[in-house]
């Protein structure tokens, strides 16, 4: 069922019935390694944490990349595709290749810089002859936007998704990833103007609770229900911190939770102790060049489920 309004999916959620054992964190990750010398323009159209009025150093994001990579192996495998210098953003391939179990799903992505990503054929390939993945693809429909977990975040444990409408996701790219991702509830909310993808508003930490910035949400309603879906066990972000990515995080096990350099030095001690209370240590990796393409953590890493 998706739903519109708080309301109604607090309602929903308190009738849905308990989850059959699912996986709360991925089995496996995979990740597109930078190539290109300089950023997507055209995806600063509607990226306003981009910074073009600054140099890129191709190299060290590079590097940064391959340390994240090395990094994010202690909690599960991490398999890494070439960059491509034709496509700027394959960096944040999340937003183009998604999985469930036994499906690989590709998003169709609003900027043509972006649609040519989700023509590689050894990614397809990976998923679809090397997994066995029954491929959803979205890319070749002309009536929606759906920029998969950019858009869409989902509760794996209990099959909920979250999905923020913006210039990069509409309601039948809501409707499209709801059926593709098999969930059994999702919430479609508008984001504010100024935000342009939900997993830099948004981080579900293995279902256990929540990371939100309350400003990033078009209603106050939504993010109070969202908070109530986790029993309240949510770190707040001020915008200063969310503009320093503490909200583009990620889990890949049940005891980590992943995030920049940058985003580790903004939360604050309290913010720290809940996190560890809820049984979560904390990751970080230097992201700083990386995240003048308008992303961080969470939008370099794709799921394997």
């Amino acid at each position: 069922m998706i739903v519109t309004a708080p309301d109604a999916f607090l309602a929903e959620l308190a009738k849905l019935p308990p989850v059959p054992v699912a996986r709360a964190t991925a089995s496996a990750a995979f990740m597109v390694a930078p190539a290109a010398a300089e950023l997507a323009a055209e995806s600063a159209r509607d990226n306003r944490y981009m910074r073009m009025d600054g140099p890129f150093d191709p190299l060290r994001a590079l590097a940064q990349h391959a340390a994240l990579a090395a990094a994010l192996r202690v909690d599960c495998p991490v398999i890494v595709f070439p960059g491509d210098t034709a496509t700027p953003d394959a960096m944040f391939p999340n937003n183009v290749f998604g999985t469930a179990p036994g499906k690989s799903i590709i998003g169709r992505m609003r900027h043509r810089v972006r649609q040519r990503e989700s023509e590689r054929a050894d990614i397809r390939a990976f998923f679809r002859d090397v997994l066995g993945r029954t491929e959803i693809d979205l890319s070749r429909r002309e009536d929606c936007v759906a920029e998969l977990t950019g858009s869409l975040i989902i509760d794996h444990a209990r099959g909920i998704g979250y999905c923020g409408l913006s210039e990069r996701c509409d309601m039948a790219g809501a409707r499209a990833m709801h059926e593709a991702f098999g969930l059994r509830l999702t919430l479609c909310f508008d984001l504010a103007e100024s935000e342009y993808h939900t997993n830099v508003v948004m981080t579900c930490l293995a279902g256990r609770a929540a990371i939100l910035a309350a400003d990033g949400f078009r209603d106050p309603a939504v993010p109070r229900a969202i908070a109530r879906a986790f029993d309240d066990r949510v770190v707040w972000l001020t915008p200063e911190q969310k503009r320093a990515y503490a909200g583009n995080a990620i889990t890949l096990s049940p005891n980590r939770v992943w995030i920049s350099a940058r985003a580790a030095t903004a939360l604050t001690g309290a913010q720290r102790n809940a996190l560890a209370e809820w049984g979560f240590a904390i990751g970080a990796v230097p992201l700083d060049e990386i995240e003048k393409a308008g992303g961080s953590l969470r939008c370099c890493v794709g799921e394997i489920f």
